[in-house]
C-alpha cells in the first residue's frame, strides 16, 4: 500500500472521540495564535450585558448570539486559511496575498453583518 492511501485511511479510522478531542485542540490553536481573541471577548461580553440591561426578547438573543458565533466561525475559518498559507507559500506570492485578503475581507463583512443585527436590536430600547 502506497504512503498516501496509508495516509488517507489513517485519516478515515480516527475513533470519534479523537475528532473531539481534535476540535478541542484545533480550538486551542485558534485561541493561541488569533491576535483579535480579546476583542471577540470583550465585544462578546459587551454585546451580552447589553442584552441583559436592556431585557431583549428571546428571538433578539437568538439574534445577538447566530451573530456573535457568525463572527467567530469567520474568525477561526480565517485563522485557518492563515495557518495553510503560511505553509504552503512561506515566500511572499501575490495569490497567497489575494486568499489572505478574501478570508479577511470574509471577517470584516460578518462583523458588519452582526453589526447591524446589534443596531437593528439595541436602537428601538435605548431610544
Amino acid at each position: 500500500m502506497e504512503d498516501s492511501q496509508k495516509e488517507n485511511k489513517a485519516w478515515r479510522e480516527v475513533k470519534i472521540s479523537n475528532r473531539f478531542l481534535n476540535a478541542f485542540r484545533g480550538m486551542y490553536v485558534f485561541c493561541k495564535t488569533s491576535r483579535h481573541l480579546y476583542i471577540l471577548i470583550f465585544s462578546t461580553a459587551v454585546v451580552i450585558i447589553l442584552g441583559f440591561y436592556l431585557r431583549v426578547s428571546n428571538f433578539e438573543w437568538i439574534a445577538l448570539i447566530f451573530s456573535i458565533g457568525f463572527v467567530i466561525v469567520s474568525e477561526v475559518f480565517n485563522t485557518a486559511i492563515e495557518i495553510d498559507i503560511d505553509l504552503t507559500s512561506p515566500e511572499y506570492h501575490p495569490f497567497a496575498r489575494d486568499t489572505k485578503d478574501v478570508a479577511a475581507a470574509a471577517v470584516v463583512l460578518s462583523i458588519f453583518t452582526a453589526a447591524i443585527v446589534g443596531l437593528i436590536v439595541f436602537l428601538p430600547k435605548i431610544f
